[in-house]
């Protein structure tokens, strides 16, 4: 999750979230749990504000060194499950994948938090030319393109804050494991998504929610080329932050992103902030940098997503 300035909000009437408009098929985890957030949902929380781009607090949920230990072990057994009945990706090859995106646009009673279908449209392009590589001669192809299944549009002043999420999830998710929902609302983070491991325990609120001033055009000054979306979709693969566990050989759990101390803030050309080898990813998608200094996954982050997408979603 990503780093956003907050403000103030209003209590606003709930309203019926009925959706209003339909385009099929390309048309038209914590630092702190928002109050509605139920404990031990595992989302990744990009918070806002200088406490989480200057990397003076946690953002994602806490998950120990000990549970990440049991995630990966987990992992390995569901690969080698699969690959026992066929099922897996040959050793040495990589899983690819159309992923149907359905796009949710949360707006308020007004009309606030509305976006065009350019700007959705746009947004599924900066997916593919992301998870495609396209970015930087360094970028690895993850072999996994993005496909829009669908846009609803909904007026409901709760939904548009974040409110209730656990239950508007619920009721507007759509696809199975292998579709990734994208809610667009206005809080005080660029985005919070869930992570693959956890779709088998509560599929309903499976997807990213992402701050609808990131989208390419918004307003959110320096977060919105669209790579917010970007990095929440590197959670719901499966990646941690680059900065997950700190200066330790284990971090990320992906061996050519360099250990790092902190969250990046900007792009600041040579930090390092870990004595291990190598100088911060700051252009990984998976740090907190600028849109702008985003250009790559590298290519054990490549071979991680197949790997979780094999175990978790395939």
């Amino acid at each position: 999750m990503r780093s956003f300035t907050p403000r103030p909000r209003a209590l606003a009437v709930l309203l019926a979230g009925t959706a209003l408009a339909f385009s099929p098929l390309g048309g038209s985890a914590t630092a702190k749990l928002p109050v509605d957030q139920p404990a031990g949902v595992a989302d990744c929380f990009t918070p806002s504000g200088a406490s989480a781009k200057g990397g003076h607090g946690p953002d994602t949920r806490d998950i120990s060194a000990a549970e990440q230990k049991a995630i990966e072990a987990r992992t390995a057994q569901l690969l080698k499950a699969k690959a026992a009945r066929g099922v897996g990706v040959p050793k040495g090859a990589l899983a690819a994948a159309t992923v149907p995106v359905y796009i949710h646009v949360m707006r308020d009673a007004a009309g606030n938090g509305d976006v065009t279908d350019t700007q959705i449209a746009q947004q599924i392009a900066v997916l593919n030319t992301t998870f495609g590589g396209q970015e930087s001669s360094a970028a690895a192809n993850t072999g996994f393109t993005f496909s829009l299944a669908g846009t609803f549009r909904y007026n409901n002043n709760q939904w548009h804050q974040d409110k209730q999420s656990s239950t508007y999830r619920k009721q507007t998710r759509k696809g199975g494991k292998n579709a990734l929902n994208i809610w667009l609302v206005d809080f005080a983070y660029l985005g919070i998504a869930t992570f693959p491991w956890d779709y088998a325990r509560q599929p309903g609120i499976d997807g990213i929610r992402v701050q609808y001033t990131s989208l390419p055009g918004g307003s959110a000054t320096n977060y919105n080329l669209g790579e917010t979306a970007t990095h929440e979709a590197g959670h719901w693969f499966g990646l941690y932050h680059t900065f997950q566990g700190g200066c330790t050989a284990t971090n990320d759990e992906v061996a050519d992103t360099p250990a790092q101390s902190s969250p990046t803030n900007g792009c600041p050309t040579g930090r390092d902030s870990c004595s291990l080898p190598g100088l911060d990813p700051i252009h990984n998608y998976m740090d907190y940098s600028y849109d702008s200094c985003y250009n790559q996954f590298t290519p054990n982050q490549s071979t991680r997503i197949s790997s979780m997408w094999t175990a978790y979603r395939a």
